[in-house]
């Protein structure tokens, strides 16, 4: 099987313990030696990659959570900036800010052809809101991205269901590439990367727990498949009774 895309998850660059250390580490995409050494690889071994990292603000004062897609030329071809930020404060329970030191996104990015099918980009806790996957869906997706750092408890609640719902209600697949285990002493991921299917098949899945070496899932992405699940269930949008997203 040849492999045309490598799907990294949000944050890969870090994920700091605090909104300041968050906003002292992001260096400009140009200038990370992390975003440099992944376009070396892309170039390379002739592969995209699609990969979650920080990004300066105009202002300094917070960071941008945007996903690359670097092209297998070693090229930034396309970015996006998460649109959902994942504000908690529970009484008595964990508090965790992400507008803090994050700036919200302001527009979905549309879909772009690549080796694998039609690509839209979205980030974790946009995985929460059907909006944004059912309008990439109508412009043309065939693959929507999910990379998320979830927490636990979350985790195990809603991720693998959310993930199913999306890919099912869009009748695209969904591979959502996941951080696992401690980052610091107040972060821990979920994990449980995933790739579903257009049926709602989860096509690969890996584990919760961290390893002392990285795991990757490896799905094969059918588009014909897609073609025969969307034209033997045609979703009608009933757009003369609610807006079209």
């Amino acid at each position: 099987m040849a492999i045309a895309a490598l799907f990294l998850p949000e944050a890969s660059d870090y994920i700091a313990p605090t909104a300041s250390e968050t906003v002292s580490l992001v260096q400009p995409a140009n200038s990370s030696p992390f975003v440099l050494g992944l376009q070396a690889c892309a170039r390379e071994h002739k592969l995209s990659i699609n990969v979650g990292v920080h990004e300066p603000t105009q202002d300094g004062k917070k960071v941008k959570n945007t996903l690359l897609w670097i092209g297998d030329n070693g090229e930034i071809q396309h970015r996006c900036q998460k649109l959902h930020l994942f504000d908690v404060d529970i009484p008595g329970g964990p508090v965790l800010k992400e507008s803090n030191s994050v700036e919200k996104g302001t527009e979905i990015v549309p879909p772009f052809s690549t080796a694998v099918g039609n690509v839209g980009l979205l980030i974790c806790f946009d995985l929460r809101f059907p909006e944004p996957s059912i309008a990439l869906r109508r412009q043309g997706a065939h693959i929507i991205t999910y990379p998320s750092a979830f927490t636990v408890p979350t985790g195990i609640a809603h991720w693998s269901t959310l993930l199913r719902a999306r890919a099912i209600e869009t009748q695209s697949y969904v591979i959502a590439a996941a951080q696992v285990g401690s980052h610091n002493e107040k972060r821990t991921s979920y994990g449980h990367s995933m790739i579903v299917s257009p049926w709602g098949d989860v096509v690969a899945e890996l584990g919760g727990e961290k390893k002392d070496e990285p795991e990757i899932a490896i799905g094969e992405i059918d588009l014909e498949r897609l073609d025969k699940i969307r034209k033997e269930m045609p979703l009608l949008r009933r757009t003369d009774v609610y807006p079209e997203l």
